[in-house]
């Protein structure tokens, strides 16, 4: 019975049965005694024609009322719920860079079941005991690359998360140095208001660098107030690496063709915890994200709101009012009845006025179900009748808000010239905040066009882009979403080029970016959506590196170790 989830308290929905049938069964009752009073007066015709004030055919119409005012009170109460609130909680955390080891040494067994798993198991617990932290993935080998800027969406890391191994990063090896120093680039782009900073860099330590290069970045991120945990995987007995081609299993050799013992080295990252005034956590220490939590919790935390995920919205006031209509409507006639004929005007100006003052609320009530309505088929993906919708929205008050919602359901719906038309003229509103986001949505439809584009003919989309994310930024120098989309744009462009693709990247390369999530009841593009859509772009945009790469064959690191 799913449609029970429709109510706060579906038991007392019993309530919507009995109350009604008790307030029938007494009005039969008292009808029948009436009746009974009425006989001994003389026949009931006559007493009707004689008295009409006492026929009963106004008291089974007035027990109608009563019992539907009994109806509607009782579904209230039960706490009728339909349609899509997202809810926010505020929460405090700090902005932190979990640097991940994706390198081939990281598949090897002496964990349980590998390393590389037993890290991603060690991140979701940190994760469950840090939710106000705003956290960004980055993988690391002989390259280091962002997986997802600072975010405290569980899905967006959970779907990077799911996903990582020694394939997302195109250059074989392992450097720690690279990993740090990206990551505190990330974080000065992206200061927060207060808080502080960690990177916390979780690796088997076998990085075949100098350590001065290691303790050398690790100074970097301690001077721009940034600490550095260092959380160490394997044995160091070590073990050999599994290397999975096909439905073959056969062993890492190196290049004089020796099958290869990785082992667990924490001399570099004892260093970089050492010059980056943080906390090394060693391989054979237990609850090792209880340690990384314990080595945040001195830190200083910055208030910011969080979602809490997307409820239900309460509708009782469709059902108060009626009820309450059908009350007034039986003391008005009750009153009506009684008066006499000088005092019926004021009675009928009173109701009236009451039924003036509820309409109102009724309409408010039907403006934010026709808003709710089409934000919930957009959210279920119907989009044409999203679209019918909020084009009758704009028919109906055509203010700026209705247009900008407009544009971002037909740009949802791929419909781009449309879309850009209505976004368009969203973005000339005099509301600062329809004004923005309007620019952000036109400019991820110009975005998405420049991705999807082949060629120069990518060229004037991705302009158009920058040109747009340029204006939020000049509005909300802040608004990480815009950067990324606009860094996004700008590597696309430097490729058209013939430009970037190498190298360890600086903090926007090919990183994933976030559409700006949507205040109710705004119907834009959901922050989930926009993400997926914009990483789906991104993960294709990887993968062409990753065959640009393999095409030019970058040298191995140095002695030629590449695990």
């Amino acid at each position: 019975m799913t449609w029970l989830r429709y109510f706060q308290a579906p038991w007392l929905l019993v309530l919507a049965i009995v109350l009604p049938l008790a307030a029938l069964a007494l009005a039969y009752v008292w009808a029948r005694r009436r009746r009974a009073r009425v006989t001994r007066l003389g026949a009931e015709p006559l007493v009707s024609r004689l008295a009409p004030s006492i026929s009963g055919t106004g008291a089974r119409w007035r027990a109608l009322r009563l019992g539907g005012a009994v109806l509607f009170g009782a579904i209230a109460l039960a706490g009728p719920r339909w349609g899509n609130e997202r809810s926010e909680m505020q929460s405090s955390g700090v902005d932190v860079v979990l640097a991940l080891d994706a390198s081939l040494s990281m598949l090897a067994t002496d964990e349980r079941p590998d390393r590389l798993t037993r890290m991603k198991q060690e991140v979701r617990r940190l994760r469950a005991m840090t939710p106000g932290d705003r956290v960004a993935l980055l993988a690391f080998a002989g390259r280091s690359y962002i997986l997802t800027p600072l975010t405290t969406d569980e899905g967006a890391i959970d779907l990077f998360l799911d996903n990582l191994d020694p394939s997302v990063v195109g250059q074989a090896g392992s450097s720690l140095a690279r990993a740090i120093r990206q990551g505190t680039e990330l974080l000065q782009s992206t200061r927060g208001r207060g808080g502080d900073r960690a990177i916390v860099v979780m690796s088997d330590g076998e990085a075949f660098e100098a350590e001065d290069d290691v303790r050398e970045a690790a100074r970097q991120a301690a001077d721009a107030g940034i600490i550095v945990v260092t959380v160490g995987f394997g044995t160091a007995q070590g073990t050999t690496i599994p290397v999975h081609e096909g439905n073959t299993t056969t062993l890492k050799r190196d290049e004089s063709g020796n099958v290869v013992v990785t082992h667990y080295v924490p001399d570099l990252l004892r260093a970089a915890a050492e010059m980056g005034r943080g906390t090394f956590i060693p391989a054979e220490a237990t609850d090792k994200a209880a340690r990384v939590r314990a080595a945040l919790g001195n830190l200083r935390a910055q208030r910011r709101a969080v979602a809490a995920g997307n409820d239900l919205t309460p509708r009782f006031q469709l059902f108060v009012a009626p009820a309450l209509l059908l009350v007034l409507l039986d003391a008005w006639l009750s009153t009506r009845r009684r008066a006499s004929r000088r005092e019926a005007p004021a009675a009928a100006r009173a109701a009236a006025l009451l039924l003036f003052a509820l309409l109102p609320m009724l309409s408010g009530c039907t403006r934010r179900e026709l808003d709710d309505d089409a934000l919930g088929l957009y959210q279920h993906g119907d989009f044409p009748r999203a679209l019918a919708a909020y084009r009758e929205r704009v028919k109906a008050g055509g203010t700026p808000r209705a247009v900008y919602n407009f544009g971002t359901a037909l740009l949802a719906a791929d419909s781009a010239e449309p879309a850009r038309d209505a976004l368009d003229r969203a973005r000339q509103a005099p509301d600062t905040g329809v004004r923005w986001r309007a620019q952000f949505n036109l400019g991820l439809l110009h975005l998405r066009r420049g991705l999807e584009t082949k060629g120069d003919g990518a060229t004037e989309d991705l302009d158009a882009a920058l040109a747009l994310y340029k204006q939020v930024l000049l509005a909300h120098p802040a608004d990480s979403d815009a950067k990324w989309n606009y860094e996004l744009a700008l590597h696309k462009k430097k490729q058209q080029s013939g430009g970037g693709g190498g190298g360890g990247g600086g903090g926007g390369q090919g990183a994933p970016p976030q559409a700006q999530p949507q205040p109710r009841p705004a119907g834009g593009l959901g922050e989930r959506q926009a993400e997926e859509l914009l990483n789906a772009a991104a993960r294709d945009e990887r993968d062409v590196q990753g065959k640009k790469q393999k095409q030019n064959q970058p040298p191995p690191p140095p002695g030629g170790k590449d695990w």
